[in-house]
């Protein structure tokens, strides 16, 4: 039968061939044993660079006859269209003997396939007597996300009879967490395919070369176990009369290695080549083009074709018009190059510079003009593009900020100084930043003075304007300097219109952090309904590619205003989101702030779940990223203060506060500290400490509702229950006040009822507060208010049956003092149903447990849990045994009907 591509074109015959096993080869039987038990499942990635060894571990554990049934083997181009992609699929099923039903079709249009094509295919195979093993070799993130969509589709649905094994340089666009969290991929990652010692020295074997233990040490360090470069060491220790001396020589100081490839490979071109070799050394990769402008010549296609073809250490990178000098062979050119041309290198940088800015190669084209000291060009190159944010977040950024770290302090111009400003501020150095942005504000002074004539002022267009104040509202968060951020986001927002929409449209980070930093700023001078605001629309602006920082900050910042506002269950669903976008894309934790752990602290805490709130706290202090500001400060050192109290070590807890220096926070933030000493001093016993801490705090601080509310807990713990009754009048009922706040003063009121003896108003009050505190399950507060609340509840069973939450954490409150006697009269009563008609009290569950619980209620599978909260299946199934024997229960339909029994679902 002649299948045809949807194009009419014949089916490329070389694409279902794998490429041959070369003669000296390296055998690695785990790595094949692996191969061999990833495909028992759907899927098995191999990953890593180009020279890894990828397709030559595939390809020797295709020809090595491990499974029972040959697997079938597709070379992915690139360019593939989803149409041409799968039409390619069914022929290498089809020739690899893989009988399908016809109805399951071919497709018709390259540009793509419909649905009912992929569900047909995906039933065709799950109908399939021995399930189909297919290698996808250079399968890349270059495939378009319509082809990994499909091919997802398929393989959750072919019901086991197909089995994928991918080798791509970078991960695809499959979603792999959630074949980890099934427990259904196997991964095979750049450090399973480093050459071990042992690999380097059956491959020099292989080459006839018998190096010592010592030697094969430092060829590893050389190379560092990347295969292309052991390889290549190889075949050059076999031209010299002593390997040994050789790699001792190379791994000092590449003398040898230097004359090698300098006599080996760059003397026997002719000049012209040499010339190019010299010239195009300066690039990490080079393009034809970018070699004529380096040479003045037109000869770069076929002169480079030729290297490449004739294996002079350049090779062509992947498919593209690109190649690339092996890294060795570009150090020794470059050193050549500068023994050879003195102070040529330099202009070099400087030609490579302009051709890449002008084929809109950006980092590139910066990079090169900061190796030429070109500090001009290369500034005005982010500023001109508004990629300013370049330094601060991406994956470039190191990258960046380390080809800047050079450029001389006072550089000329106002681009310049706008990088150094961008550096200084990645660098967390305020006062830098603060200096190089005075010094671009005199430079925009002086290009609006007609009489300036200073040749190295710049251009101020919009860009430039808008870099200024775009740094401007990045620098007011870490300086708290709420006026002037604002004043900055509205000359940037008014800047936005003013710059082309097309290359506006190629910088979706900029909008986001404005909001996400504008955001933040608001939220530390304590005003959460314009940080609300602009935290979400921050959310909203992200999404595209690039964003993922600015929506991982904007993610912890409105986590942070959720439970300041008592909204924990929001709080928490903000800090999960961060996390889970931090994970997806690898953001390095040097650039995080740990603000979501903080705040599923702080809701831990509030739930009386301490292990959890200890937990996420030393997650968040011990978190590399950025110092953070000085309200986020003293709201960790609070939540530390209160689980250090809750945990008997008031000492401790007082420590945590007043480390935090309140001489340079908001008023808020100050009052805060105040609020939470006041209730360390209360725990300890000590109301008129308590009192005195509040008292010294100057107004209006003195009118916020939680202050009112701590000096009311003090005053009724001092004994006047009068005076605590007017503290609680400045306590609003309104909705603009927290629930916490809300809650702990009806809390507060059932007190000073149930004192003057008046039992009906102590109920009401603690109906109130226990309706206001249910939804969030604030159960801190109920605990800190000791055993009278118990003794209520007692009194009115049916209050009791219906807030059975509030008692299925109550043996968390025992801390370091309940020991270990408590423990086993909670694990006695676990089960045992109290004569007095109150709920069991049952052991605790975890934030993480009752998660799971959640879950289960909505009748989720346990794999579809672990996707939901991005876990493994085992890990669900772990929780869920927990669950069952903390419930006293043996299936998942009873834990749920008894948590909803006892008020906890």
């Amino acid at each position: 039968m002649d299948h045809r591509a949807p194009t009419g074109d014949p089916m490329l015959t070389a694409r279902f061939a794998p490429p041959a096993v070369p003669k000296l080869l390296v055998h690695r039987p785990e790595l094949l044993g692996r191969l061999t038990a990833g495909t028992q499942g759907p899927l098995t990635l191999i990953n890593g660079p180009a020279g890894s060894g990828k397709t030559v571990l595939t390809a020797h554990w295709a020809a090595d006859g491990r499974t029972t049934r040959p697997p079938m083997w597709l070379t992915v181009e690139p360019d593939d269209a989803p149409g041409a992609f799968w039409a390619y699929v069914l022929e290498a099923l089809h020739r690899g003997g893989a009988a399908l039903p016809a109805e399951v079709g071919r497709p018709t249009r390259a540009e793509g396939v419909t649905r009912s094509f992929l569900v047909r295919l995906a039933d065709g195979l799950a109908a399939s007597a021995q399930p189909a093993v297919l290698v996808l070799d250079q399968f890349d993130t270059t495939q378009p996300p319509a082809t990994s969509e499909g091919l997802d589709f398929v393989l959750r649905h072919a019901a086991g009879g197909l089995r994928i094994v991918l080798t791509s340089r970078s991960d695809s666009l499959l979603p792999l967490h959630r074949y980890r969290a099934a427990g259904e991929i196997t991964e095979i990652r750049h450090a399973d395919l480093r050459f071990t010692d042992a690999d380097a020295e059956a491959l020099l074997s292989e080459h006839h070369l018998t190096v010592s233990p010592d030697g094969i040490r430092l060829l590893m360090e050389r190379t560092e176990g990347w295969a292309a470069g052991v390889r290549l060491c190889a075949l050059a220790m076999q031209r010299s009369a002593d390997p040994e001396a050789f790699l001792r020589q190379f791994a000092a100081d590449r003398t040898t290695i230097a004359d090698y490839l300098l006599t080996e490979v760059l003397d026997a071109q002719p000049p012209p080549t040499q010339d190019l070799l010299l010239r195009v050394c300066v690039s990490d990769r080079v393009h034809p083009d970018l070699a004529d402008a380096l040479t003045g010549r037109d000869d770069g296609a076929r002169t480079l074709a030729g290297l490449a073809r004739d294996n002079a250490f350049l090779e062509q990178i992947d498919a593209s018009a690109w190649y690339r000098l092996h890294p060795l062979f570009a150090e020794v050119l470059r050193a050549h190059l500068r023994q050879r041309c003195p102070g040529l290198e330099p202009r070099l940088h400087g030609r490579a510079a302009r051709w890449l800015a002008r084929t809109g190669r950006l980092t590139e084209a910066v990079l090169q003009g900061a190796a030429a000291g070109d500090w001009q060009f290369a500034a005005a190159q982010l500023v001109d593009n508004l990629a300013l944010g370049r330094l601060l977040t991406g994956l470039e950024a190191d990258q960046l900020g380390r080809a800047f770290a050079g450029m001389p302090t006072g550089t000329p111009g106002l681009a310049p100084a706008l990088v150094g400003a961008a550096c200084r501020l990645a660098e967390q150095d305020l006062p830098g930043c603060e200096a190089e942005l005075r010094r671009a504000d005199a430079t925009l002074a002086s290009l609006t003075d007609p009489l300036t004539d200073d040749p190295l002022a710049d251009t101020c267009g919009p860009a430039a304007r808008f870099g200024r104040a775009f740094l401007g509202v990045l620098a007011g968060r870490p300086a708290d300097d709420l006026t002037a951020t604002e004043r900055a986001a509205a000359d940037a927002d008014r800047l936005l219109r003013e710059l082309p929409p097309p290359l506006l449209a190629e910088h979706p980070e900029l909008h986001a952090l404005l909001l996400a930093h504008l955001g933040a700023v608001e939220l530390g001078a304590g005003r959460l309904d314009r940080a609300e605001s602009a935290l979400t629309a921050a959310v909203a602006a992200c999404g595209p590619s690039g964003t993922e920082a600015p929506l991982c900050g904007a993610l912890g910042s409105l986590a942070l205003t959720e439970l300041l506002r008592g909204r924990l269950r929001q709080a928490a669903e903000h800090a999960r989101a961060s996390l889970a976008v931090a994970e997806r894309s690898a953001l390095p934790a040097e650039r995080r702030a740990g603000i979501d752990h903080l705040v599923l602290a702080g809701v831990a805490v509030e739930q009386d779940d301490l292990p959890a709130a200890r937990h996420h706290l030393d997650l968040a202090t011990a978190a590399p990223g950025p110092r953070p500001d000085p309200a986020t400060a003293a709201r960790a050192a609070v939540i530390g203060a209160r689980i250090a109290a809750a945990e008997g070590d008031g000492d401790a807890a007082l420590a945590a506060l007043r480390a935090v220096d309140a001489a340079g926070l908001p008023a808020w933030a100050a009052d805060e500290l105040a609020v939470a000493e006041s209730a360390v001093h209360l725990a300890g016993g000590d109301a008129a400490e308590a009192l005195r801490v509040l008292d010294a705090m100057e107004a209006p601080d003195g009118d916020r509702p939680e202050h009112a509310l701590a000096r009311a807990r003090a005053l009724l713990a001092a004994g006047r229950a009068a005076d605590a009754a007017r503290a609680l009048a400045g306590v609003p009922a309104d909705d603009g006040v927290p629930t916490p706040v809300r809650a702990h003063a009806c809390l507060l009121r059932a007190r000073i009822a149930e004192a003057r003896g008046d039992s009906p108003q102590a109920h009401r009050c603690l109906g109130e507060a226990l309706a206001l505190a249910r939804p969030e399950e604030l159960r801190r507060m109920f605990t800190e208010s000791g055993p009278w609340v118990r003794r209520t509840l007692r009194e009115d069973p049916r209050t009791a049956r219906s807030h059975g939450w509030l008692t299925s954490r109550a043996p968390a409150r025992t801390a370091r003092a309940s020991g270990a006697a408590g423990t086993a009269r909670t694990a006695r009563t676990a089960r045992t149903p109290q004569a007095d008609g109150q709920p069991p009290v049952v052991e605790p569950l975890s934030a993480r447990e009752t998660e799971v619980l959640g879950k289960a209620a909505e009748l989720l599978s346990t794999e579809e849990i672990a996707t939901e909260l991005y876990v493994s299946a085992n890990t669900v199934k772990t929780h869920l045994k927990s669950i069952y024997r903390k419930l006293g229960v043996t299936r998942r339909s009873e834990a749920v009907h008894r948590a909803q029994d006892l008020g906890m679902l």
